[in-house]
């Protein structure tokens, strides 16, 4: 920690963690009303088909049972979605994958609630399923048969069964792959991921006597929840009041609503409470997940091994409905070109709709997809060349005042430091690397990549109460990562105020400031600066009392440690901050509030550097950098891969509290290598074949290498609140390449598809040897 801080560089447990080692924390399952009752849903059994009409008598008579809601209980105008509006809360006129829900029940037990559910009997007209971008794109079939009339927040080239589409270029790729000395192209296939937070979605509603709804849920935006149930509902903001309780992880699958609207429908409609938790199979068919990448990836080199020319070419499977889909197509292309200097590139890409679960925001927003096939192919390249994977990244990685793709600055670049951290701690350059067991192969693998920290709205209040404490007040939701601490650090340490002195109010929407979302690596950037600024009103009103007190000039006083305000160079003139905030209660000026509310305002797209078609986000940057190396032992026999050991070094800008930024690198490998190594959602036909735990393996202690080396980076970036960047996304983008890179040194066999399993290993080596 800089003896220049207090609270900043600490490494304190989270302020939440005694709750929750104790069982005391409160989750939406644990949450309860007055008259509560339970809700369960039904879900279709098929993947395309119309709904001609509902029989749900035989359900409202069933004993226990007092509210049931389908589609036709939803105005057909009343659609949500991120970027395109195309989603009601309940199937209406038509189901567009298998799982969807149809209906929904309120009754006495959770029991009583799922037999009704199996007593609606609805007719369907099957249509052809559409499984594969592909199919869907030749197909005169459309999933979405208005989906011209959807409305759009940014220019998506919706028509048919394409969802959106997004081209960012800069220079001439063409130009580019004819000045090379040599061009390599490849094609890349990534799997779909399954979320698996370790609490399921779930929400409670509850309607007051005048018609207003609370509403509890599982959620990284209790603003989002709010603004989708109004839209799904067709109600004003001000009628829904959204709230949350703990959450037990959510990655990206509780940023758009998932129950919330239904439950919300079912209290309306029963004026009882109502409570939903999904099962972990619902969780699984239902929700969302991450986007299976079909990748095209050509890059021209000279023979020296400078990089001259990068054209990326994606196809997305959207699932039934947009959801995020279109920020992760824009988001992924821009990541596309790597932390690199192209001076020529092209990434272009589609989103197509198709009859399966919707896809959407994952941990990474499209990032470890192209960074799988960007980093894969590095390697390969330095292999063709001669040239160590590492010195050839050195040779071309961005510098000095080089910009990101599509010309945004960059005010802090630790992507240097954090290759040579990683390769340096690793052994890289060791003349023996360390050996292998007998009938095993052993070697190294390293990729790298770059993450943004900014975006969108956020916001925080300050208040100074009577004795001198502090309450902190913001939108954002801790999910797990630990914000709540981090945000209480930023704001003890501008007011120079024990962190134990700083009180966090959970978020709600009736007094929270707004904040766009807990995604995007975006809390402690955007949210930490809106504290820390918010907190700077405080002390200004705080000095002003001072002076009045002191008779001095404001520019004389200063804060110091304990929550007071001294003279500058006599310290023993000095006042408390209770003996202020007492002032302004009682005698002169009102309670001490301080707010600061701000929207990210860097533009993505410099006009004279690129092009772009159809960007879904004109305003996203601050960028953190990641370099991962990996030690993969292999079994000659099996071909099961095991990761020995791994070294992850991440540039932060300044680490707020370095134990949980630790954490976050641990928790980024585990689950990228999962990712890599054996995650994926299969489908039988038109079903998920493997929605639950029996059949979805995560990893566990036996996977995830003992011998984990977390390296803290730290690139001072002059736009976050006291230099910090995120880190909850960038630690996770490069370990797939990474494992693949290392899996192709130890082996010989390059696998151009995740994940990596044993199979496709064994196979490779087979291959080679005959």
């Amino acid at each position: 920690m800089s003896a220049a801080f207090e609270s900043v560089g600490r490494r304190l447990p989270r302020i939440d963690s005694r709750e929750k080692v104790e069982g005391r924390a409160q989750y939406i399952a644990d949450l309860t009303r007055p008259g509560m009752l339970h809700a369960a849903m039904l879900q279709s059994p098929h993947a395309h088909a119309r709904i001609r009409g509902y029989d749900i008598s035989a359900a409202l008579a069933t004993p226990g049972v007092h509210a049931v809601v389908t589609g036709d209980d939803f105005a057909g105008a009343n659609r949500m979605g991120a970027f395109i509006k195309d989603e009601h809360a309940l199937a209406k006129g038509k189901v567009r994958y298998v799982g969807e829900p149809v209906a929904a029940v309120a009754a006495q037990t959770e029991s009583i609630a799922r037999a009704a559910t199996q007593a609606i009997r609805v007719d369907y007209e099957e249509l052809p399923a559409l499984l594969s971008p592909d199919q869907a794109l030749a197909s005169p079939v459309h999933i979405h048969e208005e989906v011209g009339q959807y409305f759009k927040v940014f220019d998506a080239g919706s028509e048919g069964n394409l969802c959106s589409r997004t081209e960012l270029s800069e220079g001439d790729a063409e130009l580019g792959f004819r000045e090379s000395d040599l061009v390599f192209e490849h094609h890349f296939d990534t799997q779909a991921q399954a979320h698996v937070a370790l609490e399921p979605c779930g929400a409670l509603a509850e309607v007051d006597p005048q018609g207003r709804i609370t509403l509890w849920s599982a959620n990284q935006s209790v603003f989002r929840v709010q603004a989708c149930v109004a839209e799904a509902l067709g109600l004003p903001h001000s009628r829904i009041r959204c709230l949350t309780p703990r959450i037990g992880g959510a990655f990206g699958n509780k940023m758009e609503p998932h129950v919330q609207p239904i439950v919300a429908a079912l209290a309306l409609k029963a004026k009882r409470p109502v409570k939903m938790i999904l099962s972990r199979e619902e969780d699984f068919e239902t929700v969302r997940a991450r986007h299976p990448f079909r990748i095209r990836i050509k890059t021209g080199v000279k023979r020296d091994g400078t990089f001259v020319a990068r054209e990326v070419e994606v196809l997305l499977d959207c699932g039934a409905y947009a959801d995020d889909s279109p920020g992760v197509l824009g988001y992924g292309l821009l990541c596309a070109r790597g932390p690199y200097r192209f001076p020529h590139a092209r990434c272009h890409g589609k989103l197509v709709y198709t009859n399966k679960l919707r896809f959407g925001a994952f941990r990474g927003f499209g990032n470890p997809q192209v960074s799988f096939a960007g980093e894969s192919q590095i390697d390969d390249i330095a292999e063709a060349l001669g040239i160590d994977p590492i010195e050839l990244r050195l040779k071309n990685i961005l510098r000095g005042d080089d910009r990101w793709f599509g010309g945004q600055q960059l005010f802090s670049n630790g992507v240097k430091e954090c290759m040579e951290r990683s390769r340096d701690a690793s052994g890289w350059d060791a003349a023996a690397p360390a050996p292998a067991a007998p009938g095993r192969r052993r070697a190294l693998g390293f990729a790298l990549c770059g993450h943004i920290s900014g975006l969108l709205a956020t916001g925080a209040i300050v208040r100074l109460l009577e004795d001198g404490t502090v309450v902190l007040n913001v939108g954002a939701n801790d999910i797990g990562q630990g914000s709540d601490t981090v945000l209480s650090q930023m704001c003890a340490e501008a007011l120079k105020v024990p962190v134990e002195n700083v009180a966090f109010v959970s978020p709600d929407t009736d007094g929270s400031p707004f904040n766009w979302g807990t995604t995007a690596s975006r809390v402690t950037f955007m949210t930490g600066r809106a504290v820390v600024s918010a907190a700077a009103e405080v002390e200004k009103q705080v000095k002003l009392h001072a002076s009045e007190i002191f008779e001095c000039a404001i520019e004389d006083l200063e804060l110091v440690s304990g929550g007071a305000v001294a003279v500058k160079g006599v310290p023993e003139k000095r006042i408390s901050f209770f003996e202020i905030s007492k002032r302004a209660h009682w005698f002169s000026g009102g309670p001490i509030v301080g707010s600061n509310s701000w929207v990210y305002d860097r533009p993505t797209i410099d006009p004279k550097r690129a092009v772009v078609i159809g960007l879904p986000f004109p305003k996203i940057g601050a960028y953190s950098f990641a370099a991962v190396v990996v030690d993969v032992e292999v079994d000659e026999v099996t071909g099961q891969a095991q990761v020995k050991r791994a070294w992850s070094a991440c540039d932060v800008g300044r680490a707020i509290n370095p134990m949980l930024v630790e954490g976050q690198i641990e928790g980024g490998f585990a689950q990228g290598l999962g990712y890599a190594l054996f995650e994926e959602m299969v489908w039988d036909g038109a079903r998920l074949a493997n929605p639950t735990l029996m059949d979805y393996k995560i990893p566990t202690t036996l996977e995830v290498p003992y011998e984990m080396h977390s390296i803290i980076v730290e690139s001072v970036d002059k736009d976050g609140p006291y230099g910090a960047k995120g880190v909850g996304e960038v630690c996770l983008s490069p370990v797939p390449a990474a494992l693949g890179n290392a899996l192709r040194r130890a082996t010989g066999v390059r696998i151009r598809s995740l994940p990596l399993t044993p199979e496709k290993i064994l196979r490779g080596m087979l291959e080679r040897k005959q």
